[in-house]
């Protein structure tokens, strides 16, 4: 919930935790805030100092648990510290490349007094922040942008840490720069505009898959080429120049060489960017992306008599106009939700990208609803991902959080299913669970529930959702064995896709 609170809204999310399990069941939420850069600040108590080392009742070693899944961890000691060390608390959070902060505050230092003047002065000689890019650097990336003639503009969610989306626009739009988004940096770049290719990757659009292969510039920004992204490295963008530009140093050629490295803020660099890139028609690269594009959309069988769970997240997009805020779980709901809503604006698409975390979706659209809370939060969710924190419905009922749950129900836990349908000769290992009536669950807890099993009643069901005021979960009960295509299977390149074929059947 704090994660997605500060997604949504750009702020620190916070979270409190008692002493040991409630301290270590953070971990996951953790390790998923900084995986994807999230700004939060973690305060979990702690047995009193005197007890530390003894296994007394409820100790762990929070600060060395969580020393890998933290930007910053530490305990406090002494009451006359915690005000300028939760001060710093927040500040590395928000600043540089964002991420979790956690501060452990053992009983006794918590019901300790001691007097602030207000004027806390921080102490972090060993924190360094460098948000202006080199100028000589800067200048090389635009003249190499203005000489080539096959670009493309490959952006993550660092564009939205940034709040650069209108940097980003100005510059594709200024260059003629065709753009494609990680899963995270969805809403980054409205996705209606002719300039977008949607997502790559894995899961990608095969007209960004093969525009970046086929690119003889690359240009990052705020993005980290997680595996995802570039499928086989030694294959990747074989004949680009890469140019990269991230707020964290650490990341520069961590798995991708590159050319032209810009280490700061991507607001400011792209600011300096846009006043020294020229406009280059470019029109047989974009004739050949717009082939590609037409050859090989996002398709699914809408002829089919069942519900196509994409059928389900087309109507939710058109429904809502682009405009609602989506949190997903992960799984086969996840990239479907990525390939057929179409993000318009930053803080859009609210997701666990880089650790996968099933089971986001729910406390995700409570985090993002209290946000915003004027905002439609959909959670677009599969079965086995909204079985891992169902009771959290009890919270959205609690505050009266208008959140709409779509569950594409389809009785598995359907991105495993696919690999071993695809891998595995369709060897079924517990990837099958006998799910409850959601409907009646939701129901029991106070909130609204509706099955679907026609898909006739899709389109009024997905309008009375829209118009409850209470939280609704509605269970679309959906294919059972649907893929996910195009994919892009394990040690192959992303321009070795598998299910093209079938998309073209379904032209």
């Amino acid at each position: 919930m704090a994660d997605a609170y500060a997604r949504a809204s750009g702020k620190v999310g916070v979270m409190v935790a008692t002493s040991g399990p409630g301290a270590c069941n953070l971990v996951t939420g953790l390790a998923t805030a900084m995986m994807d850069s999230v700004p939060m600040v973690a305060l979990t108590g702690q047995v009193r100092t005197e007890l530390i080392g003894n296994d007394a009742f409820q100790e762990a070693d929070t600060t060395g648990i969580t020393r890998p899944v933290t930007k910053y961890n530490c305990i406090v000691k002494d009451v006359k510290d915690l005000a300028r060390i939760i001060k710093e608390a927040f500040y590395i959070a928000s600043t540089g490349r964002p991420g979790p902060v956690l501060v452990d505050i053992p009983v006794d230092v918590e019901v300790s007094k001691c007097s602030v003047d207000g004027l806390v002065e921080m102490e972090l000689p060993g924190y360094r922040l460098r948000p202006k890019g080199n100028a000589r650097q800067i200048s090389m990336a635009a003249q190499v942008i203005n000489k080539s003639e096959q670009p493309v503009l490959y952006v993550g969610g660092g564009i939205i840490s940034a709040n650069a989306s209108d940097e980003l626009r100005k510059l594709a739009k200024k260059a003629n720069l065709p753009v494609t988004m990680t899963l995270l940096g969805l809403g980054s770049f409205d996705q209606r505009e002719p300039e977008s290719l949607d997502m790559l990757g894995m899961h990608g659009s095969a007209y960004a898959n093969y525009a970046v292969q086929q690119c003889d510039l690359l240009i990052a920004v705020g993005a980290r080429f997680d595996d995802r992204v570039t499928g086989k490295l030694a294959t990747f963008a074989p004949n680009a120049k890469i140019i990269h530009i991230d707020i964290d140093p650490s990341s520069i050629s961590k798995n991708v060489r590159v050319d032209i490295p810009v280490v700061g803020d991507a607001k400011e660099i792209l600011g300096e960017l846009i006043k020294e890139v020229e406009f280059h028609e470019r029109k047989k690269w974009f004739n050949k992306i717009s082939e590609w594009k037409k050859k090989y959309p996002f398709r699914y069988d809408n002829t089919s008599s069942r519900i196509k769970p994409q059928y389900v997240i087309e109507e939710v997009c058109h429904q809502t106009e682009n405009s609602a805020i989506i949190t997903t779980g992960v799984g086969q709901n996840q990239m479907w939700a990525a390939q057929f809503y179409k993000f318009t604006r930053p803080r859009q698409l609210i997701s666990s990208g880089g650790l996968g975390t099933m089971g986001y979706g729910l406390p995700a659209a409570i985090g993002a609803q209290v946000a915003k809370p004027d905002a439609t939060v959909i959670d677009i969710d599969g079965d086995h991902s909204f079985n891992m924190t169902m009771t959290e419905l009890a919270t959205a009922v609690e505050h009266n959080l208008p959140i709409k749950v779509c569950i594409l129900n389809n009785g598995y836990m359907g991105m495993v299913r696919q690999w071993q349908e695809l891998f595995y000769n369709k060897r079924y290992s517990k990837t099958y669970l006998a799910n409850p009536d959601y409907a009646a669950v939701a129901r029991a807890m106070g909130a609204v529930g509706e099955t679907v099993d026609k898909k006739a009643d899709v389109p009024k069901i997905i309008k009375s959702m829209l118009k409850e005021k209470k939280p609704c979960v509605v269970d679309f009960r959906v294919e059972r064995e649907e893929n996910v295509w195009p994919m892009v299977p394990a040690g192959k390149s992303i321009d070795e896709m598998s299910g093209l074929d079938i998309l073209e059947s379904m032209a």
